[in-house]
C-alpha cells in the first residue's frame, strides 16, 4: 500500500464519469493543459532546459498546478507535468529536447542490434524517481481540489521515436522495422511495454488517481498492422498495470487510452481492458458511442474538439462545445454518462489562455443536463 498522506478529495467528477456514471456536467481538462500557450510557463522554461524541468520534482510540479491556478474552479484534474519520451531515456538512450525543433536523439536505433545498448534491467524505481517525486509533491500541493493523471507513452509511439530520433512525416524509418524485422520489432515493443507497466505502477504508488497512455502516432499504422505493433501492447499495459496493483493490495485506478488516429479500432479497444477512451476530432462522438457498445458501452470517452477551434473566436468555440455537447448526451436536456471532456489533440502553443477560459466556461454551460 502507498504510505503516503493526502489531503481528501474535494472533485470527484471524472472519476465518477470514467466509471461510466452519469454525472451533474461533463468533466473536463486539456492535453498540454500545462504548456507553452501559458505566458508563466514560457517564463519558468526561459530559465530552465525541458528536461531540467521534468527532472525537478518542484518545478514539474509548478508548472502542473499553473492551469489549475489560472483557471481556478474550471479544470477537473491536473496531469503531471513530464513527457513520454523519459521511458527511452530511462532505457539508455539519449534525448535532447531542441528549442525550436522539438525531440532530438542523437543516436537513435538504426539496426535491430542496436537494441543492445539498451538497458538489460531498467530499475524503473531508480531511473524514473524524479517523476514519482514530483507526482507526490504535486498531490500534496493540490490540497484535494482536483484528481492528478500519470501518464506514459505507448509501446509503438515509443518505439517509433527511437528508431525515427525524433518526429517524423511518415515514419519511414520505424515502419521498415516492422516490415522487415518484423520479429525483431515486436521484441523491442514488448521490452518497452514492461517498462511502461512498471512506470505507471510506480505513479499510482506515488499518488496518480487516474493513467492515460498517449499512443500519438496510432493512427500511421494500417488497421492490420495497429492490430499486430500496437494493440496488443496496449491491452498488456492495461492488464498488467491492474495485475500489480491487485497483487500489491492498491486500489485499481481508472486508466484512460488515447489512440490518436486509431478510430477503425474502438470497438475493440473498447475490451481491452481500459475504463476510458480518448476520441480525436476526426469521429463524431454519437458514432464512437454507437461503435463502442451504445446505451449499455462498458467504456467511457473523452475529447473530442479539434484543438484549433481555439482560435476561432467565442462565437465558433461555443457553438462547436454546444454540438459536441449534443452529440455526446443525444439532447441537450439529458445529463451526461461516461462522458469527459476535453480537445481531440493537445492544446497549441499560440492559442490565447482566454480562449480556453471561454471554452472551459462554455463546456460547464453546456454539459449540464436540464
Amino acid at each position: 500500500m502507498s504510505t503516503h498522506d493526502f489531503p481528501p478529495l474535494q472533485n470527484d467528477l471524472i472519476l465518477r464519469a470514467a466509471r461510466g456514471e452519469e454525472t451533474e456536467r461533463a468533466p473536463v481538462w486539456i492535453m498540454r493543459q500545462a504548456g507553452r500557450y501559458l505566458p508563466e510557463f514560457r517564463a519558468l522554461r526561459e530559465k530552465h532546459d525541458f528536461f531540467e524541468i521534468c527532472r525537478t520534482p518542484a518545478l514539474a510540479c509548478e508548472i502542473t498546478l499553473q492551469p489549475i491556478t489560472r483557471f481556478a474552479g474550471l479544470l477537473d484534474a491536473s496531469i503531471i507535468f513530464s513527457d513520454i519520451l523519459v521511458v527511452p531515456q530511462a532505457m539508455g538512450l539519449v534525448v535532447e529536447m531542441v528549442p525550436g525543433k522539438g525531440p532530438h536523439f542523437p543516436d537513435p536505433l538504426v539496426v535491430p542490434s542496436d537494441v543492445s545498448r539498451l538497458k538489460d534491467i531498467v530499475n524503473v524505481e531508480l531511473d524514473l524517481k524524479y517523476v514519482f517525486d514530483a507526482i507526490t509533491l504535486t498531490r500534496k500541493k493540490l490540497k484535494g481540489a482536483v484528481p492528478l493523471i500519470g501518464f506514459t507513452g505507448a509501446p509503438w509511439t515509443l518505439m517509433a521515436y527511437m528508431i525515427e530520433g525524433g518526429g517524423s512525416q511518415t515514419l519511414t524509418k520505424a515502419k521498415t522495422w516492422i516490415f522487415k524485422h518484423p520479429e525483431e520489432s515486436r521484441a523491442l515493443l514488448q521490452q518497452i511495454t514492461d517498462v511502461c507497466v512498471e512506470y505507471l505502477f510506480g505513479q499510482v504508488k506515488a499518488g496518480a488517481q487516474l493513467l492515460q497512455v498517449f499512443d500519438s502516432w496510432a493512427g500511421e499504422l494500417a488497421p492490420h498492422d495497429f492490430a499486430v505493433f500496437s494493440a496488443p501492447y496496449l491491452a498488456a499495459i492495461a492488464l498488467g498495470v491492474r495485475e500489480k496493483l491487485q497483487r500489491a493490495s492498491i486500489p485499481v485506478v481508472p486508466m484512460i487510452l488515447f489512440a490518436k488516429g486509431a478510430n477503425h479500432a474502438l470497438r475493440t479497444l473498447s475490451v481491452t481492458g481500459y475504463d476510458v477512451l480518448g476520441l480525436d476530432w476526426v469521429i463524431d462522438p454519437a458514432k464512437a458511442i454507437e461503435t463502442t457498445g451504445g446505451a449499455a458501452r462498458k467504456v467511457a470517452l473523452q475529447g473530442n474538439v479539434d484543438p484549433n477551434i481555439l482560435y476561432g473566436g467565442r462565437e465558433a468555440i461555443d457553438q462547436e462545445v454546444k454540438r459536441m455537447a449534443r452529440s455526446f448526451k443525444g439532447t441537450m436536456e439529458a445529463r451526461p454518462r461516461g462522458w469527459i471532456a476535453n480537445l481531440g489533440h493537445g492544446i497549441t502553443p499560440g492559442v490565447d489562455p482566454e480562449d480556453l477560459r471561454w471554452f472551459l466556461e462554455c463546456v460547464h454551460k453546456y454539459s449540464k443536463g436540464a
